[in-house]
């Protein structure tokens, strides 16, 4: 090798393997959003607001740590932790300059599900009496702290395992009815949860299938051992704090700071609950001692990580997405971009590095981020304030929250929830919208058309159609009784489009309505046409017979010239209709149709997609 093809290949390799400074702080930066806008902080402008609103959010982030600590059936110091490791963390990865990190009901019920399930109640009795030397907390609520940790963990690997293989933008699969959807069936479940605390009842751990009936299914049959003074001291902390934010929402533009109603609810509670002895006189349920400080770190349990995979695999995606949805919001609300993958990082950053401070499974609250919203403030320095104020609470106030009553607790998490069960409401707009989306129909067949229709195709298509109204009329067998042969048919139906199908068990004299979605055939000829109104007077002609019903959607002032033209479509029932929606609304109002809605949540659907025409050879 001669010195200059030597200095060449030198050069090349130096090119290869020698990184620039410059790509390395792009890197750097891109990784560590806060090296981006620190340098930028504009101390006189954003202070004093990120200030007042990291006081706000501390008595937040303190009363919820507490209340979500006892959700996930833990210590209440433990959600304390878990409202200041995820902040800071976040603070330093995140980019939502407006989302507040830390505990989260939905993730801390997730959890509870493998607190419940891997340390069971009754060992409390055994082990009450030895102490360990982390806080002075038994083992009991060691053992506890650890399955909680251990799903934080693992969840914070998955999310960071999703990162790696940059698949956070994937959750445009995730639409707004499905996120609404979960969170707001989820808000019901955190309610129901609290359900005893509120009535100061006690009740066994009740989770599984039908758990949600079964939790008031107990309160009935126990309703005489409802505690009087819970009740009523629930009523009012929740009457207190509804009307005391809605007031906070009414006049947030003329007043600069908003009541801290729940702080200020917790004070007096705590010193009734102390002047009176509530706990021995009434028998009501406290928070009892809260440690000072912060344990020294310690890995989560290894050896549990293999049985709680569910439900950190639960915690990775209802948090991500939860607070995804947030930070999106907030970026669209004050004009600033989020990268998803970058969130995945942060958020799997914040579980995985809090688990070894022991803190429960940490994500985006809704509340919390409104917070920030209306007390005005500037970046994530709102959250590194309010971690300070939290820690004075862990070293200093902590012990005094004592005598604070569980029903009060109870009562901050459900007025907290209050957010996400208005989402109820968006039913109605979800039904008007589209029904496709809200309701599964039986017996309906949508056939949507993405390809010309002409006389290369057109006879195939007629054949391929009247084929599948045939199996539907002839089909009297459930579906788990349909072969994969049959199945497979219909895969290669129909050689012009794609065929989206609910196939249901069908029911006896049961009418089959077919919608053909128009708004793909872009091109049609005489041939084309002339199969298209023999569809439909093949299908009408034998309505009776056959209970079967054709209509059309989509379809453009040309197409439905033409259809006109080429036969005589005069029928008692209406054949066009604007949209799918709209044609399933007139079948739905027929009162000549008979449905069979599911008996269960458990509905048999399957959505086919066909392949596009074959090639000339098959036609």
């Amino acid at each position: 090798m001669t010195g200059a093809k030597r200095n060449k290949k030198s050069v090349l390799w130096n090119k290869m393997h020698i990184p620039h400074c410059e790509d390395f702080k792009q890197w750097c930066i891109r990784r560590l959003p806060i090296l981006e806008w620190a340098p930028h902080y504009n101390l006189k402008e954003n202070l004093l607001p990120d200030t007042v609103s990291g006081i706000m959010l501390a008595i937040q982030q303190v009363t919820q740590g507490l209340a979500f600590a006892i959700l996930s059936s833990v210590h209440p110091v433990f959600g304390l932790y878990g409202s200041l490791f995820p902040a800071i963390i976040y603070a330093i990865f995140g980019m939502g300059r407006h989302v507040a990190t830390g505990t989260f009901a939905l993730t801390s019920l997730i959890s509870a599900n493998a607190v419940e399930r891997l340390v069971l109640s009754s060992s409390q009795n055994l082990t009450t009496q030895s102490n360990t030397s982390v806080l002075g907390l038994s083992d009991f609520e060691m053992q506890r702290i650890g399955i909680a940790a251990a799903v934080s963990f693992l969840g914070g690997l998955i999310q960071v395992a999703i990162f790696v293989l940059q698949m956070g933008s994937a959750t445009f699969l995730l639409t707004e009815p499905v996120i609404s959807a979960m969170t707001t069936g989820a808000a019901t479940h955190v309610m129901t949860s609290q359900v005893k605390c509120l009535l100061g009842m006690k009740m066994p751990y009740i989770s599984g299938p039908f758990g949600f009936f079964y939790i008031y299914v107990y309160v009935f049959e126990n309703i005489k051992s409802v505690r009087l003074e819970a009740l009523l001291l629930s009523l009012l902390s929740i009457v207190v704090l509804v009307l005391v934010k809605e007031l906070n929402e009414q006049f947030k533009r003329k007043i600069k700071v908003v009541l801290p109603v729940d702080l200020i609810l917790i004070i007096a509670a705590s010193f009734a609950c102390y002047c009176t002895d509530m706990e021995n006189t009434y028998g009501l349920e406290v928070v009892g001692h809260i440690p000072k400080g912060i344990p020294p770190p310690k890995a989560p349990s290894m050896n549990v990580l293999s049985a709680v995979i569910t439900e950190a695999l639960g915690v990775a995606l209802v948090g991500y997405v939860a607070s995804l949805a947030l930070a999106q919001g907030s970026a669209k609300k004050f004009k600033y971009s989020v990268d998803d993958n970058q969130e995945l990082l942060a958020h799997g950053l914040s579980n995985v590095i809090s688990s070894f401070f022991f803190c429960i499974p940490s994500a985006a609250a809704m509340g919390r981020t409104a917070g920030l919203y209306s007390t005005g403030a500037k970046t994530q320095v709102a959250c590194l304030i309010s971690c300070i104020f939290v820690l004075m609470v862990i070293y200093a106030i902590g012990p005094l929250l004592y005598w604070l009553p569980m029903c009060v607790l109870a009562s901050i998490i459900v007025v907290g929830l209050k957010g996400m069960l208005i989402q109820f409401r968006d039913l109605k707009k979800y039904w008007n919208v589209d029904k496709i989306d809200w309701e599964n129909l039986q017996q309906v067949k949508i056939i949507s058309i993405n390809n010309p229709l002409v006389f290369l195709n057109a006879k195939k298509f007629y054949t391929d159609l009247m084929n599948i109204i045939q199996k539907e009329n002839a089909s009297n067998q459930p579906l788990d009784d349909i072969s994969k042969t049959e199945q497979n048919i219909l895969l290669n139906s129909l050689s012009n489009g794609n065929c989206n199908e609910d196939i249901s068990q069908p029911c006896s004299n049961e009418k089959c309505n077919i919608i053909l979605d128009c708004s793909g055939l872009t091109f049609f000829d005489y041939s084309g046409v002339s199969m298209l109104v023999e569809v439909f007077k093949q299908a009408y002609i034998d309505c009776i017979s056959r209970s079967v019903d054709v209509s059309l959607t989509h379809c453009t002032a040309s197409l439905i010239k033409a259809m006109k033209y080429c036969g005589n479509l005069d029928s008692e029932k209406p054949i066009f209709f604007e949209s799918v929606s709209a044609a399933i609304g007139n079948i739905h109002s027929n009162k000549n149709s008979i449905w069979c809605f599911p008996e269960s949540s458990l509905l048999h659907s399957i959505r086919t997609n066909l392949s596009k025409l074959n090639d000339q050879s098959e036609v």
